[in-house]
């Protein structure tokens, strides 16, 4: 069954106060938009639109980061979702398949959900997507004949038994495309705010004697994104999920709610992760190994018993392999570990190859940036790095080479030999009292000026 999706992202947001257009706002470190787009391409769709109204050029940069494939159209008049879902009209031309329509600042629907909509067509002309709500407030109502949609009822224009009803609309449609635009031709501004609701296809579907129904989901995967308190709601709603599948997955999480995923955060079971760990996009984690506390992770994979932390910090193009040790107050940026070597202190490591079993001491830093340009340091495998060691690149060290404490190294080190560039220690005899001496007078001197 080919699939189209047109994703409708052209609201303006007011109430979130921002000069970000309301669906690139991020929840689980990308935005409303890509979530959306996200649960439509788990249908492999033929193709994908965005209507985009407000911040229309951020909208389609982004969109082209996320999916250079998608098209973007532009609604310019707001005025109605009818109206918007037409704007996609021609970019669908030729098209012969089902279109879903879905809301850039509605996140959470899964792709199971899309998928049962689509089974609904077999029966029905248009299925529309409800939910049953703890609190119907002011949705549309779904009225139903038994499996039958006989119409959507807005909450200002429904009866007292009609508000009653709790199974809402909660926007989304698919419908055949050409029957979908063909029934959008017929919608009407009536109304008391002059615009095209694409719900009135309900209706006008019913009067041609077509069937309608409605699937339905969890009233989570409906929630909408309007304000800042919806954003944090939202966040805390994938957060608490993401925490609740990695558990059931077998990842230990020691404090589950202080731990932070992103959108596709990966880790496998029987990994540990300790308190107050962040993970930002791009992180692989594999089974065994351990996250410790207070570490932030992005861009990076950590592999099998690996242990990172506490305090450490993994940024993008990090590599670990198995059985490496990243300790407390390290950084990593662009640097491939080998298997069993260990950076437990204080380091620096970026832009960078460690070899197998090398071990790099405290206060290591590879000086990887020019003020223009960066380079790369190698170290090869059983090196040992003496603390406090400068690695000023590009530079090579070879296997079994160490570098002396304090050393500044800005020449290669061959295999097996070391490397010791510091100044000459000089003692003076008695220097350091006389110096204390003189500073005490001076500074006796001083405060008696100022009583």
């Amino acid at each position: 069954m080919s699939t189209s999706l047109v994703i409708l992202a052209a609201g303006q947001g007011t109430r979130m106060k921002s000069d970000l257009p309301k669906v690139l706002h991020q929840v689980a470190g990308t935005s409303l938009l890509h979530h959306a787009m996200l649960s439509g391409a788990a249908l492999e769709p033929w193709k994908t639109v965005i209507v985009a109204g407000h911040g229309a050029e951020t909208v389609e940069a982004s969109v082209r980061d996320i999916d250079p494939e998608a098209q973007v159209v532009v609604q310019r008049e707001r005025l109605g979702t009818a109206h918007a879902v037409a704007q996609a009209r021609e970019a669908l031309d030729g098209f012969e398949g089902e279109v879903i329509v879905l809301y850039g600042d509605t996140p959470f629907i899964r792709p199971g959900t899309l998928r049962s909509m689509l089974e609904a067509r077999d029966g029905h002309a248009v299925v529309v997507l409800g939910f049953e709500a703890a609190d119907p407030g002011r949705y549309g109502r779904l009225v139903m004949n038994g499996d039958e949609l006989e119409r959507i009822v807005e909450f200002k224009d429904a009866t007292a038994a009609e508000r009653a009803i709790t199974l809402c609309n909660s926007g989304v449609i698919c419908a055949d495309a050409g029957l979908l635009f063909d029934l959008i031709e017929a919608v009407g501004n009536d109304n008391a705010a002059g615009e095209y609701y694409l719900t009135d296809i309900i209706g006008i579907a019913r009067r041609r004697g077509l069937s309608a129904t409605a699937v339905t989901c969890d009233e989570a995967e409906t929630m909408g994104v309007n304000s800042r308190r919806d954003l944090a709601a939202a966040e805390a709603a994938f957060q608490a999920r993401a925490r609740a599948e990695a558990l059931d997955n077998g990842v230990t999480l020691q404090a589950p709610d202080t731990v932070w995923f992103s959108y596709d955060t990966a880790i496998g079971r029987d990994a540990t992760v300790e308190p107050d760990v962040w993970f930002g996009p791009g992180v692989t984690v594999e089974t065994g190994a351990r996250i410790r506390a207070f570490s932030h992770l992005e861009g990076c994979h950590v592999s099998r018993g690996a242990v990172v932390g506490p305090y450490a910090r993994l940024r993008l193009g990090a590599e670990l392999a198995e059985n490496v040790r990243v300790g407390n107050f390290v950084e990593v940026k662009n640097a491939q570990v080998e298997e069993g070597a260990k950076i437990n202190h204080l380091s620096y490591i970026g832009d960078a190859g460690i070899g197998a079993r090398s071990n790099i001491g405290a206060g290591t830093i590879t000086c990887n940036y020019d003020g223009h340009m960066k380079h790369r340091t190698e170290i090869g495998a059983d090196v040992f790095i003496g603390s406090d060691t400068m690695l000023v690149a590009p530079v090579r060290i070879g296997d079994e080479a160490m570098t002396a404490t304090g050393t500044v190294v800005t020449m290669d080190v061959p295999a097996g030999a070391m490397a010791i560039a510091r100044p000459r220690q000089e003692n003076k005899p008695e220097f350091a009292r006389r110096l204390m001496s003189r500073l005490r007078a001076i500074k006796a001197k001083l405060a008696e000026g100022k009583s």
